[in-house]
């Protein structure tokens, strides 16, 4: 317990926070005269981090740093262009074989070259587009963890550098949602991509390809949360229109990953999530960097 005189301003993270009003608890009679009063460790903490968040300092991309967010409506799945605006190098994170045209497009439109395609792991919702990225951008290269179990021109694996003119991403392994997740780390611009591994208040499943709730959570406490508080993270998904969060927001509001273990391995098992609607196209397709075994709706494409 907390014993902190009513009203006191207390220090988090560096900055001033005064607890809400309804921290304030009601005293006794008998307990008029004493200026004190408890709150749970949790509770405090939670008041003082969410003061914090509004005032904490944001990062700053660079100046030669360009970044995109695409979406894809039908999937939900987010796809992100980073490029070094000086030396015109770029590289595409979880593209969606249908939406391949319009990154294609985009490169070509901001005067990029596209070097390497990367997946943060197997999807199972859509069929990755670097195959035929490689295809329309014949000088690209597709890149995976080679813990995937899935083919690509280059095969990652943990605290691998993935280097773009002036910039990298350091490859994390994150498994827990497949056994081949990992999270793309750009240190110097203060920003994670975390696939499906950790989601905006949230996380991807467990049940499928691998996938465990113990070593997610895991992933995310040793990998993910143990970033500075204002890195910006980046999931592969979203279904609530949100496009970004941060550290310090999902150690603390994040309403699995703020559990115990135990607490969270439990919430896991008892989701009762239908069977993915995709996978059985997607894994096949997926697991040969999308150039090979597509449905016939999407065949035509690689011609």
């Amino acid at each position: 317990m907390w014993n902190l005189p009513v009203g006191l301003t207390v220090f988090s993270r560096g900055l001033l926070a005064r607890p809400p009003p309804s921290l304030l608890l009601k005293l006794p009679a008998s307990h008029q005269n004493k200026k004190l009063i408890s709150l749970s460790t949790s509770t405090l903490n939670r008041a003082m981090s969410t003061a914090a968040f509004g005032t904490m300092n944001q990062p700053q991309l660079s100046e030669t740093f360009l970044f995109r967010q695409f979406f894809d409506r039908t999937s939900c799945t987010y796809t992100y262009l980073l490029a070094d605006t000086q030396t015109k190098e770029a590289v595409l994170i979880d593209p969606v074989i249908e939406l391949a045209e319009r990154d294609r497009k985009a490169v070509q439109e901001l005067g990029l070259n596209l070097i390497y395609a990367l997946n943060t792991h197997m999807h199972a919702d859509h069929i990755t587009g670097t195959g035929l990225l490689k295809k329309l951008i014949p000088t690209c290269k597709s890149m995976i963890a080679e813990s995937s179990g899935a083919k690509g021109d280059i095969l990652l694996k943990n605290s691998d550098k993935v280097k773009f003119g002036n910039f990298e991403l350091e490859v994390r392994s994150t498994p827990g949602h497949t056994e081949g997740c990992v999270t793309y780390v750009c240190h110097s611009q203060s920003m994670a991509f975390t696939g499906d591994t950790l989601l905006i208040r949230g996380c991807g499943r467990t049940d499928f390809q691998g996938g465990s709730s113990d070593i997610l959570y895991d992933s995310v406490w040793k990998q993910i949360f143990t970033l500075p508080e204002n890195f910006t993270l980046f999931p592969a998904h979203d279904y609530k229109g949100c496009t970004k969060t941060s550290v310090a927001e999902e150690r603390e509001l994040n309403p699995r990953l703020t559990k115990s273990k135990e607490e969270f391995v439990k919430i896991m098992a008892e989701l009762g999530l239908p069977y993915p609607k995709m996978i059985d196209a997607a894994l096949p397709a997926n697991k040969v960097c999308g150039l090979y075994d597509l449905p016939d709706n999407l065949k035509d494409l690689m011609n």
